[in-house]
C-alpha cells in the first residue's frame, strides 16, 4: 500500500533561529499517523532540523545534492555528507533547479543514481511549462522527463523513489491545476510506470502534486485516487497552513 506524503520545500527561507521556531510550531500540531511528513530546510540548517525533529515523525529532506562522491566542487554537497548527518531523503529535479541552474535529464539521471547508490530516497520532480500545456504537449514532456531519468533504474529502486508532478505554470503563481487535471496527469504517470515496471511498482509508488497547494484546495486535490499528497512551497513556511494541508486527507 502506498503512502500519503506531504513534503514542505522551504527553498531559500528561514535562518537557524527561524528553523527552530517553525519546527517547534510544527511539533505542537497534530498529524495523522497515516501521512508521512517531510520538511526540506536549506543546507545550512539541515543538522539543526535533524536535531530538532529527533523523536518526532517529521523527516528531514535535502533540497539538492551533487552527482559525485567527492571532489573539487566548491559549494556542493555530496550524498555521503547528507547520510552522515542522518538526512535520508533528497529532492532532485525541481523546476527551479532546472530553470535557474540548467539541470537537464542527463545530469539528473546521474544525481538520481548517486542518491540511490547511497541509499537515499529521492523526491523526483518534473512537469511542463505553460507553453507546453497550451500546445497540448504536456503528456509527452512529462513522459520524456520521467523516462530519461528514471526508467533505467532497477525495479527494486522504486521503493526509494517518490514522484512529484509540478506543473511549472502553477508554482508560486497562485494558479493551480484543477483536481481533474492533477488526477489526469497522475493517472497517466502511473500508467507509464506500469508499462515499464509492472502493476505492483506502479501501484506502490507515491505521486505528489506540487503547484500552489493551500489549505483551501488541498482536500479537493488530495481526494483524487492517484494523488498521494503534495510537495508544498510557501504554505509549508506557516505551521498552521502546513498542518491543515497535512490533515486534508
Amino acid at each position: 500500500m502506498r503512502k500519503n506524503i506531504v513534503a514542505g520545500n522551504w527553498k531559500m527561507n528561514k535562518n537557524a533561529t527561524e528553523t527552530i521556531t517553525l519546527i517547534n510550531d510544527l511539533k505542537q500540531q497534530s498529524f495523522s499517523s497515516e501521512t508521512t511528513v517531510l520538511i526540506a530546510p536549506p543546507f545550512v540548517n539541515l543538522s539543526t532540523a535533524v536535531e530538532q525533529t529527533s523523536g518526532t515523525s517529521i523527516g528531514v529532506v535535502a533540497q539538492n545534492m551533487h552527482q559525485s562522491d567527492n571532489g573539487a566542487y566548491t559549494g556542493e554537497i555530496s550524498a555521503e555528507m547528507l547520510k552522515d548527518i542522518d538526512v535520508n531523503h533528497v529532492i532532485l529535479g525541481h523546476s527551479e533547479r532546472r530553470a535557474y541552474f540548467g539541470e537537464d535529464d542527463q545530469l539528473l539521471s546521474l544525481k538520481v543514481k548517486q542518491a540511490l547508490k547511497n541509499n537515499l530516497s529521492v523526491v523526483f520532480c518534473f512537469g511542463e511549462e505553460l507553453e507546453q500545456r497550451k500546445s497540448e504537449s504536456h503528456f509527452e514532456v512529462v513522459k520524456s522527463q520521467i523516462q530519461h531519468v528514471l526508467f533505467d533504474v532497477a525495479a527494486s529502486d522504486w521503493r526509494k523513489i517518490i514522484l512529484a508532478y509540478e506543473p511549472v505554470w502553477a508554482i508560486g503563481t497562485g494558479e493551480t491545476a484543477s483536481p481533474m487535471q492533477a488526477q489526469e496527469m497522475h493517472a497517466y504517470i502511473r500508467s507509464l510506470i506500469k508499462e515499464s515496471y509492472g502493476a505492483d511498482v506502479a501501484h506502490r509508488v507515491s505521486i505528489l502534486y506540487g503547484g500552489s497547494v493551500k489549505p483551501s484546495n488541498a482536500k479537493e486535490i488530495f481526494s483524487n485516487p492517484d494523488v498521494d499528497g503534495g510537495l508544498i512551497g510557501g504554505a509549508s513556511l506557516v505551521a498552521d497552513d502546513f498542518a491543515a494541508i497535512i490533515n486534508a486527507f
